[in-house]
This record gives structure tokens, sequence and C-alpha cells, in this order.
């Protein structure tokens, strides 16, 4: 199969055009050392999951980075801690740009005492699994259109797309491996992803006593996938203390398998005192750990909805890298229980995102972009209720309904 090409390259070779260290974070198995060693090949290369480096860095990490070449590559840096001090004394002594690239699988923002180690010094950039837009081999222009106001009306002059093609892409995921093989083995091989992921990837930003319950917990997200995050709720259906759940989460955070969207107000101080979403980043290993297939598509329409959600959600996070990667994120839930599935900001300025599994859009089901946008007077930019049918159409005021295919065919 050819190579896909990821958008976030561009983006990657600025960054090492005037910055020492870049680094580059994502789940594993997402395609960053793929990325960085073909975009850089004149780089050394070198492994911390290769035993003998990892115990040599460990040891002795002034004498590791001494002996490194000019140019390097160092992957699974979280998993050596010790090193990014010795990395900045060497980039002090030598500022020239691009000297190193880093690659983790986990969030070293997240990391304690990690995230600033390089202040000033290292550029940090996302890989996400690929999105539908990579894996249809276009640029992944959605987000900037909506952003820019390009979005247009448009009646559709194609054949209607069958829903379970929609279906097919949710439960594919994004993870390169896993694209490429047949539905079944796309599922044996996040099955033994996520089991690799537990056992070992999990000790590198936690400690952890039972990995068995940090499974269980993330099985019972994957099917809430899209709710309101309930911790006393999890913590009771899985007899864990509170605390226990909330460090669990924290874990999953790291490594890229869960994400918290905050809720929007207009008063920022009032965002803290309503729950958050918990989406699971990769619709595939949510699928998987649901036990859904796409032909489950017209028998389970409500958690299909939630996965279609969620899918959503990681496509545009994911274009944010190489659209505008200072964007914030959010959910949007008033006390009428009036919802917007996604809000979108730079600044003041706001933008709106809802979410529909239906072929067909009515403009009453604007309500909820209607509502935030009167939230937002003049800093209301627009919005779009992205829906599976085939027709772009005006649903009053800055409002489009827009069909979901135009996330991957822009």
């Amino acid at each position: 199969m050819k190579p896909f090409a990821r958008p976030l390259a561009a983006t990657l070779k600025a960054a090492l055009r005037d910055t020492p260290v870049v680094c580059l974070l994502g789940p594993r198995q997402s395609g960053k050392t793929t990325l960085a060693r073909t975009l850089e090949p004149r780089y050394a290369y070198v492994t911390f999951d290769d035993a003998a480096t990892l115990a040599f860095a460990r040891s002795d990490p002034t004498g590791f980075v001494t002996a490194l070449p000019r140019w390097t590559i160092l992957d699974e840096i979280q998993r050596v801690p010790e090193l990014m001090r010795t990395l900045k004394l060497a980039v002090d002594r030598d500022r020239r740009p691009g000297r190193f690239v880093l690659t983790g699988s986990a969030n070293l923002l997240l990391l304690p005492g990690l995230g600033d180690s390089l202040a000033g010094r290292m550029e940090v950039l996302h890989l996400h699994p690929l999105t539908a837009a990579e894996r249809a081999r276009t640029r992944g222009r959605f987000l900037a259109a909506l952003l820019d106001g390009h979005l247009k009306a448009k009646i559709a002059d194609t054949a209607p797309r069958a829903p379970l093609a929609l279906a097919d892409r949710i439960v594919a995921g994004g993870f390169p491996e896993a694209v490429a093989r047949s539905p079944v083995r796309a599922r044996t091989w996040h099955r033994e992803y996520l089991r690799l992921l537990l056992e070992r990837d999990v000790r590198d930003v936690a400690r952890v006593r039972d990995p068995a319950a940090v499974g269980r917990l993330l099985e019972l997200l994957a099917l809430r996938t899209a709710e309101l995050l309930n911790v006393s709720s999890l913590s009771n259906d899985l007899a864990l203390r509170r605390e226990t759940v909330e460090h669990y989460l924290a874990v999953y955070e790291r490594l890229y398998l869960v994400r918290r969207l905050l809720p929007w107000h207009r008063s920022p101080a009032n965002r803290l005192i309503r729950a958050p979403k918990v989406h699971l980043l990769d619709t595939g290993l949510a699928a998987t750990l649901m036990g859904l297939s796409a032909g489950d598509w017209s028998t389970q329409r409500t958690r299909f909805g939630h996965l279609l959600e969620s899918f959503v959600v990681q496509q545009l996070v994911a274009q944010a890298g190489w659209t505008d990667p200072y964007l914030r994120f959010w959910h949007y839930r008033d006390k009428d229980q009036v919802e917007v599935d996604l809000v979108i900001t730079r600044g003041r300025q706001t933008w709106g995102v809802e979410v529909k599994s239906a072929v067909t859009a009515t403009p009453t089901d604007g309500h909820g972009l209607r509502r935030l946008a009167d939230q937002c007077g003049t800093d209301y930019r627009g919005g779009v209720l992205l829906y599976a049918g085939d027709s772009a159409f005006a649903l009053g005021g800055a409002n489009l309904a827009i069909p979901l295919a135009r996330l991957w065919e822009m």
C-alpha cells in the first residue's frame, strides 16, 4: 500500500527550521516514527524500546547525550524522563535549530516534571491516528473552510451514499496498521494493541496496582463515549474508589486513549461547574471494545450515534494540528438540556458543530447552534450540522447543514 501523506509534515518541517528540539507526540502506532524518519532520513535514529539503549540512557544520561550524533531522532522519549534535563543542557550549549526530534507515545505535557523541562527550546506537535481525509488521500481542509467561512450550500449532484460506508469508516478507526486489514483482522489488532499498552506503556506514565481494572474501566468508557463524564457512577459500577477512577482517567489521557471535552460557557468561571464529556480518541478501538461492527449500524443506532460524535470530534481536533493548533475545543449543554456536540474557540471567536447520524436534516435540527449563537452574540462565527445526507443547505443565521463526507472530500 502506498504510504499515507501526513499534512502535519509541513508543520514539522517549519518547526525544525527554527527550533532546537521538536517533540512529536501521539498514540503508539499512529505513525510518529515513520513520519520523522521519512522526513529527516539524514538523522540518526535511537529508540528506547531497545533494552540496552534504555539502560544506558537511564544509568548515564550525560554520557548518553554526549555520544549522540549532532542530528538525532530519539524515539519513545517518555521512557527516559531522566534525559530531559541533560538534553536541556546540551541544547543550551548548542542552540542550532532541528538538533533533536523526540517522539513519545505519552503526552509529556501531562507528565509531572516533564512538560516544562525544555520550555523555550522545544516545540510540541501532536500526530493523531489517520484522519478520514488522510485515508482518502485528500488535504483535510474542512476545518479551515469552516473557520474562514468558505463552506457553501450545495445541492447533491451525486448518488446518495450508503450508510454502511460511513459505518465502515467509524469502526476502522485511524491506526495505519488496523486500516490496512480486514475488519476481523483489525479487531484482532485492536485487542492486541490494547493488551500491550496496558501491560507495558501504562508503567511508563503512572503507578497502577491493578492493570485489569484499568482495562475494565476503558471498556466501560467505550460504552459511554460522547456522554457526560460521571466519575461517581463509574466508581460504583466498578467497585473502585473515586480517586482510583480519576487516576486511571489521567493515565488514559496521558496515553492518548481518552479525551475529556470541557464544558463551554460564556463566563469562564462557570465552565467548571458543568461536567465534561468523555470521548475515546480512536473509534476503531472503541468499536472493538463495544463489540460493534459496521453491520450493526441499523440495529445499534444509539451507540453508533455516540461513536459518530466521537469520530467527528477526533477528525476536527486532528485537522487543527495543521490548520490552527491553538484552537480550543469544548461541548455545550445548558440548563434546558440544549446541547452542541463540539464548540470551537479562537480567543472569543466561536464556532459550533452538531452531529447527526440520520440521512435527512431540517432547520429545526439547528436548535442547539442557534442557542449557542445567542449566547455568543457578535463573537459567533458560524456553525454546522454534520449529517449523513448529501446536500448542504442553510439552517438560518450563520449555520449550515453539511454532509459528513465533506470531512474527507474537501
